[in-house]
């Protein structure tokens, strides 16, 4: 049995599993499946782009008015890097608590969780009230966010994979990575709502509390939705044919781990991309002063559209060329799109958006396939697992410290980081790509 990257799905060949996996098909809708990945998905995206636009916008003034705005918002970086270090955490935890009681169970508790400790931000004081401590409850409740995304995996990216037809995977893969530039729409607006309906000092007193507030409706709603799918009988017994259960994270790492690696740098100039083109625009861009912050979210939105444009293309082209090749040449243009970065983000207004706008598609092209590293790798039996741990740490990888790096090397150095930072995602990239052919190769 194969347990490299696939390029038409299920690894298993055997007759009876084909049997088995139109029985599940009849019974579970693929587009059913999509629907649920897609609101219980941007649920989360929401919850981090909201804190990451505050890293920016609000904590260097409400958490850090003693630093300059530059060290304030290097510091709001460290603690937004904290949820992607706990998410490995919060994986093995959950999976824990999965087995001992349901999905069902171990689901509620981590939106609850997720949803809870974004929520509390909204009630923390700031730093002239408390001092150090309002720093200290902020860092805690982020790890406890990311404690919480590792525990919202509920495997319906990977029932979705093994239930498609497989002329159609590279289209069902995009659909669930649609919730992405939905959440960080849904976030942009809100905060460009309330940044210019409000004074710069209402908006750093009470405004920026609002989005932390919506986070947890917005978690309630995605709860319901999700446990409508996982908790039903039909599901249920799709995950348990399938095997998508959780089993020992050091079974997991014996059997099968160097794939958790090969899935993580498979995908890593996309998880490279994605918070340079998010986060760190914004900053770069408030801190030269070249842009208004509305004017800078609004093009932000229309980025937002153009991912979600570049996340459906990604589909079609990866149905004709394969999820791995598509992989590839998405690298090959990121690392195309790096050289001229310098000259984008340190040019004009037009220059800047053109950076946002094209990288926003490039992204989207990426990222829309970037699960197939995820989901594909693993034997059917460690697929549940895999998975989780496989994105938990390609996010680790390619993504947390992304706006960290970006701007204090950008800071000291120059644009010419961001050129290095991205090219190296590209090298991993290819270099996975390349190892995971010659192990399919091999075997």
């Amino acid at each position: 049995m194969s347990s490299t990257f696939q390029e038409h799905g299920d690894p298993s060949n055997s007759s009876a599993a084909h049997i088995g996996r139109l029985q599940v098909h009849a019974k579970v809708a693929p587009g059913e499946i999509a629907i649920g990945v897609v609101i219980g998905r941007t649920s989360e995206y929401f919850d981090f782009f909201v804190f990451g636009i505050a890293c920016v916008l609000v904590f260097p003034s409400v958490f850090f008015p003693f630093e300059s705005l530059l060290d304030g918002i290097l510091w709001s970086f460290v603690i937004f890097s904290l949820a992607f270090v706990a998410r490995p955490i919060g994986t093995t935890i959950f999976m824990t608590l999965q087995r001992r009681w349901s999905r069902g169970t171990k689901l509620t508790i981590a939106l609850f969780l997720l949803g809870s400790a974004t929520a509390g931000m909204a009630f923390l004081p700031s730093y002239t009230v408390i001092g150090n401590w309002a720093i200290a409850l902020l860092a805690f409740f982020r790890l406890l966010q990311g404690v919480a995304l590792g525990g919202s995996w509920d495997g319906l990216p990977s029932l979705l994979a093994l239930n498609t037809p497989p002329q159609r995977r590279g289209w069902y893969a995009m659909l669930g990575q649609l919730s992405a530039p939905i959440g960080f729409l849904i976030a942009s607006a809100l905060f460009l709502f309330l940044h210019a309906s409000l004074s710069h000092d209402d908006f750093i007193d009470w405004g920026w509390r609002y989005p932390f507030f919506v986070a947890f409706a917005i978690n309630v709603v995605a709860l319901f939705a999700r446990l409508r799918l996982v908790v039903t009988e039909e599901y249920t017994h799709a995950m348990e044919e399938r095997d998508l259960e959780p089993i020992g994270i050091v079974s997991m790492l014996r059997a099968q781990g160097y794939n958790i690696f090969i899935g993580a740098f498979a995908a890593l100039a996309s998880y490279a991309l994605f918070h340079l083109v998010t986060i760190f625009p914004l900053s770069w861009i408030v801190l030269g002063t070249t842009q208004t912050v509305n004017s800078v979210l609004i093009v932000q939105i229309i980025g937002a559209f153009v991912g979600i444009l570049g996340i459906i293309s990604s589909g079609i082209i990866a149905d004709r060329i394969g999820r791995r090749t598509t992989l590839g040449t998405c690298a090959a243009l990121i690392g195309v799109f790096s050289l001229f970065a310098p000259w984008l983000l340190g040019g004009s207004e037009f220059a800047q958006d053109t950076f946002i706008i094209v990288g926003f598609f490039l992204l989207g092209l990426s990222y829309g396939q970037a699960a197939g590293s995820v989901t594909s790798n693993f034997e059917t039996r460690l697929r549940y697992t895999g998975a989780a741990l496989t994105s938990d740490f390609a996010w680790l990888i390619g993504a947390a410290f992304a706006p960290l790096v970006a701007l204090g090397l950008s800071t000291r150095f120059g644009l010419a980081a961001v050129t290095v930072y991205l090219l190296s995602g590209v090298a991993c990239t290819l270099i996975a790509l390349r190892v995971n052919r010659a192990l399919a190769a091999r075997e």
